[in-house]
């Protein structure tokens, strides 16, 4: 694989998530267990999956970062060690950290592995890089309310480190995620991966002493007083590029596969035009916009915002609603060819596709592959792959259904589908 000035890191929910992100163009995944990651309840892998995980990285010449980022307890330390000691058999190309004494453990058992600074951990100044660094951290998750003119004070100031940073996705709105409302309210601690996200609960706030009281506007999900707009920093990716950030972080292992690969592929797509000289600035604008529009209109988000790095955090509040809903819906994912990937029927080749939503005969479909190339046909015809026969409608539901789909091209595995609903 041809060396990239700059590193695109995606999420991996699970093994099929990260193959996705790899065939949309990822360079490396990050994953974890649910115990050590800070994602407890949307964790599905266990050590056999990292194994395999870290092994199909390998084989493809792609990296894979295992997160090891909760802020320890005394009662977690034990536990910890022995983690780490399993991971040093894995082979991991990094682990992301957050807890200082996580560094010091990881630096007494496995004294050659590569430490990441996690985001969590609030490094927001070049003085505190330079003393991560000296305490052997390679690279540091820079905190997401810093702007892009301070990030590129800490690249001058700390050269040998390097700096990675978020560049879509949820975010929280907690101090560098680092909320205690979970922890006060139930006793879920965020900071150990077991967030209950009560910035999203319905809430009645009265002044103390008054008999005024002050109802948040709410609709059937709950109130959105505390609910951040998502972050979206695709059309900057040229001024992020240009100022010598390493790795570009895309955030959501508990997202979908159709998610990975529209956002791997749009951020895939627009690293490499902002990469290329070739590409006239007019062009390079174009193309940015119509990659933000592809996210913005064809994915569930809360709104997306720039966050800190450009606007200072102004317009990062979504107090209207939990979500924008798009008229598109993810329907199916590409699991193979029959028989093998030559396989014609009348010059069309015959595709496998693994059904996650209704498909019905008729409908107006997207196919996304990689590279962001989306191709947009009237389904006209679909067969069943156990009966072997014409269907007009496929399901989802039960482990989803399998059929047979017809293209004028050899479609790659692991291209998603999306149909219009309205």
């Amino acid at each position: 694989m041809t060396k990239k000035k700059v590193e695109l890191l995606a999420p991996a929910g699970n093994l099929q998530k990260l193959k996705t992100a790899f065939a949309f163009g990822a360079d490396a995944v990050y994953f974890g267990l649910p115990d050590f990651s800070l994602r407890v309840r949307i964790n599905n892998f266990s050590l056999k999956d990292m194994k395999a995980g870290i092994d199909y990285a390998h084989s493809i010449n792609r990296k894979a970062y295992v997160t090891l980022n909760i802020f320890a307890h005394n009662t977690h330390l034990s536990k910890v060690k022995k983690h780490i000691e399993k991971l040093k058999s894995l082979g991991p190309d990094a682990l992301f950290v957050s807890d200082p004494g996580m560094i010091y453990l990881i630096k007494e058992i496995w004294p050659e592995a590569k430490i990441s600074l996690s985001t969590q951990a609030n490094c927001t100044n070049w003085m505190s890089a330079q003393m991560y660094k000296d305490m052997g951290v390679k690279r540091v998750i820079l905190g997401r309310e810093l702007a892009l003119k301070e990030i590129k004070e800490v690249i001058e100031k700390v050269p040998k480190l390097e700096i990675e940073t978020f560049v879509h996705g949820a975010l929280c709105m907690a101090y560098s995620g680092r909320c205690f409302l979970s922890k006060q309210l139930i006793d879920r601690d965020a900071n150990l991966g077991d967030c209950a996200q009560p910035c999203r609960w319905q809430y009645e706030v009265k002044p103390k002493g008054h008999d005024a009281k002050f109802i948040l506007g709410e609709d059937k999900n709950g109130s959105y007083l505390f609910n951040s707009l998502d972050l979206c920093l695709i059309k900057r990716i040229p001024e992020m590029v240009k100022a010598k950030i390493k790795a570009f972080k895309i955030e959501g292992r508990a997202k979908s596969v159709y998610y990975l690969a529209n956002v791997v592929g749009a951020y895939r797509r627009a690293i490499d035009i902002s990469s290329n000289k070739n590409i006239s600035a007019k062009e390079r604008e174009k193309e940015l916009k119509y990659l933000y529009k592809e996210l913005e209109s064809k994915l569930y988000h809360r709104g997306f915002t720039e966050g800190f790095m450009f606007k200072a955090g102004k317009e990062a509040q979504n107090t209207n609603n939990e979500n924008n809903i798009p008229n598109w819906e993810f329907c199916g994912q590409v699991e193979g060819f029959n028989k093998d990937n030559s396989i014609k029927a009348k010059d069309k080749y015959i595709t496998e596709i693994k059904v996650h939503n209704t498909i019905k005969k008729g409908d107006t479909i997207e196919l996304v592959m990689p590279g962001y190339e989306v191709i947009k046909f009237k389904l006209k015809k679909m067969i069943d792959v156990k009966s072997e026969e014409e269907i007009i409608e496929a399901h989802g539901g039960g482990g989803g259904q399998t059929v047979y789909m017809y293209f004028d091209r050899q479609v790659p595995k692991l291209s998603v589908l999306r149909r219009k609903i309205n």
